[in-house]
């Protein structure tokens, strides 16, 4: 019996694809929806890095990437370096970076274009720990609308984040022919 044939992908041009596999093995585009379409190469390109829906399993791993940085950065570090104090205001500035690195690294690890998870996971993960870096401020106090606001700058940075890692796993798009 001869092997069957690879299927190359028509978003990225990957051409490994197993026959009969419901999506690319590198960027996670479906193989047979691509396929029966009559869009052009313009098309496909333009298509290449935008989401086509939520996965709960990338929710969960972007919620525990994003969780386990943040206990382990905001919350942990000062207790090993005991000189660092990032109580309140302070928190909340180490978080912003905290969480868009959480992005970077899902966009970077995941099979396919998954924005919205990491984004969802660290308003999910911002919600308590604005909370606890609220009640922990004593010397160095700031509004509580202020929190919400470096919240949502580090929830916007996270999104900025998985699509800049998606696009550094994706690679620049291949060359159309003119």
């Amino acid at each position: 019996m001869a092997a069957a044939k690879p299927v190359p992908c028509p978003s990225c041009g990957f051409r490994n694809n197993t026959a009969g596999s419901a999506r690319c093995a590198s960027c996670g585009a479906k193989l047979e929806e691509l396929g029966r379409s009559k869009r052009s190469r313009e098309d496909e390109l333009g298509r290449r890095y935008q989401q086509e829906g939520v996965s709960m399993q990338w929710m969960l791993i972007a919620f525990a990437v994003q969780s386990v940085l943040t206990a382990a950065l905001v919350f942990g570090l000062p207790m090993v370096l005991t000189f660092l104090d990032f109580e309140g205001q302070g928190g909340m500035v180490v978080c912003i970076p905290v969480w868009f690195l959480g992005g970077l690294l899902v966009g970077m690890i995941s099979p396919g274009r998954t924005f919205i998870e990491p984004a969802v996971a660290s308003l999910i993960v911002a919600i308590p720990t604005t909370f606890l870096l609220i009640q922990s401020q004593t010397v160095r106090t700031m509004p509580v609308f202020l929190y919400v606001v470096f919240a949502a700058i580090g929830i916007l940075l996270t999104l900025i984040g998985s699509y800049i890692g998606e696009r550094i796993q994706l690679g620049p798009p291949p060359k159309t022919a003119e």
